[in-house]
C-alpha cells in the first residue's frame, strides 16, 4: 500500500543521514520514478524532505525533523522477537544484551498485542551451527569487532590455507557470519579483501583511524564476492545411470556433489542423471563407492578409469585372501 511505503520512507530517511533515489527504490522494491512521486506526495503533505544534488546529494529531511510513526504491527513486533543465532550473538559478547533488549520490548508492547507475541521464540528457533560442530579458535575476535566498531586501523596475523603467516595491516569495514563461520570484510593495498577470523592468529589495533568508502555496502559487498567465488568453483560434470536402488542416497549426496538432472526411468529401469562433482578424483572415488548401481556415460575416459580402481580393489583383497 502507498500508505505504508510513505511512511517507511520517512522512517528510513529519519535513521539514515540521506538516501538516493536508487537506494530508496531497492529497499523498497519500486522503480526510482514510484519514488519521486512518493516524494511529491510528502512535501505536499507537510513533511519537510529536501534534495541534494551532486556525487554525495540525495534525498534528507529537514535536519532534526522527527516523527512519531513510530507504531508497530504485531507482525513487526514479531519480526524483532525472532531469536537469532545464539551462536553468532555468543562470538560477538551481546548475547546477555540481546535477552535483556528482549525483555524491555516485550514489557514495552500493548496489551492487545502480549499474546499474540510472547511465545514467538517457542514456535521458532534459529539454529545456524553444524550437525557435527568443529572446535573454533577465535582467539582474536574480539579485537577485531573493536576495530570494526572504532574504525581502526588493524594489524593482523594471517595463516593461509597453506599454513603461511604473513602480517598486513587493514581497513575493517565489517563482518559477516556465513553459517559458523565468521570472515572479517577489509580493505587492504586499495582493494576490499575477504579474511576467514579462524585464521588471524594475532591482532592489533592501530591507533590510527581510516575513512569508510561512502559507497561501501557490506550486504551488496558480500553478495557479490560471494557470487563470484560460487562461479569460480572447479566443476567436473559426469553424466550417468543409475540404479532405482540408490535414488535415495543420489539426492542426499554430500557438499562436494551436486545433482543437476534426474529423468524419467528407461525401459531397462536405469535412471539417467546429471552429476557436478568439485573435481575428477572426487568423481571416481564416488562413483566408485556405489558399485554396479553406477553406469558412466560421459566422459568416456572416467569409465577405463574407474574400471582401473575397481581392479585394484579386486586385486588388493585377492592377494590378502591368498
Amino acid at each position: 500500500m502507498r500508505a505504508d511505503r510513505l511512511i517507511a520512507i520517512v522512517l528510513l530517511l529519519q535513521n539514515n543521514e540521506r538516501m538516493t533515489s536508487r537506494e530508496l527504490a531497492k529497499e523498497l522494491e519500486v522503480t526510482e520514478r514510484t519514488i519521486h512521486r512518493d516524494m511529491e506526495a510528502l512535501s505536499a503533505a507537510g513533511i519537510p524532505v529536501l534534495a541534494e544534488r551532486g556525487k554525495f546529494g540525495g534525498w534528507k529531511l529537514l535536519e532534526n525533523y522527527r516523527t512519531n510513526l513510530t507504531g508497530l504491527k504485531a507482525a513487526e513486533i514479531k519480526t524483532l522477537l525472532l531469536s537469532p543465532s545464539f551462536e553468532h550473538l555468543a562470538d560477538l559478547g551481546i548475547s546477555n544484551d540481546w535477552k535483556e533488549a528482549r525483555q524491555k520490548l516485550l514489557a514495552a508492547i500493548p496489551a492487545p498485542m502480549k499474546e499474540d507475541v510472547k511465545d514467538i521464540s517457542n514456535r521458532i528457533h534459529i539454529d545456524t551451527s553444524t550437525w557435527r560442530q568443529t572446535p573454533r579458535e577465535l582467539k582474536s575476535f574480539g579485537i577485531v569487532q573493536q576495530a570494526v566498531w572504532e574504525e581502526k586501523k588493524l594489524q593482523i596475523q594471517y595463516e593461509k590455507a597453506d599454513k603461511q603467516t604473513s602480517k598486513r595491516i587493514v581497513e575493517p569495514l565489517g563482518l559477516v557470519a556465513k553459517g559458523n563461520t565468521w570472515y572479517l570484510i577489509a580493505a587492504s593495498d586499495a582493494k576490499i579483501k575477504t579474511y576467514r577470523v579462524s585464521r588471524i592468529i594475532g591482532a592489533e589495533v592501530i591507533n590510527e583511524n581510516f575513512s569508510r568508502p561512502n559507497d561501501f555496502d557490506l550486504a551488496d559487498y558480500w553478495q557479490e564476492s560471494k557470487q563470484t567465488f560460487i562461479s569460480s568453483l572447479p566443476k567436473f560434470e559426469v553424466e550417468a545411470e543409475i540404479s532405482p536402488a540408490i535414488l535415495q542416497r543420489i539426492n542426499f549426496t554430500g557438499r562436494f556433489v551436486q545433482v543437476l538432472h534426474t529423468d524419467s526411468p528407461k525401459e531397462n529401469g536405469w535412471i539417467p542423471v546429471s552429476l557436478s562433482f568439485d573435481t575428477e578424483q572426487e568423481a571416481r572415488e564416488y562413483i566408485l563407492g556405489f558399485g554396479d548401481q553406477f553406469k558412466i556415460v560421459r566422459p568416456v575416459f572416467l569409465r577405463k578409469i574407474v574400471r582401473e580402481m575397481a581392479v585394484g580393489v579386486v586385486k588388493l583383497y585377492k592377494e590378502n585372501e591368498e
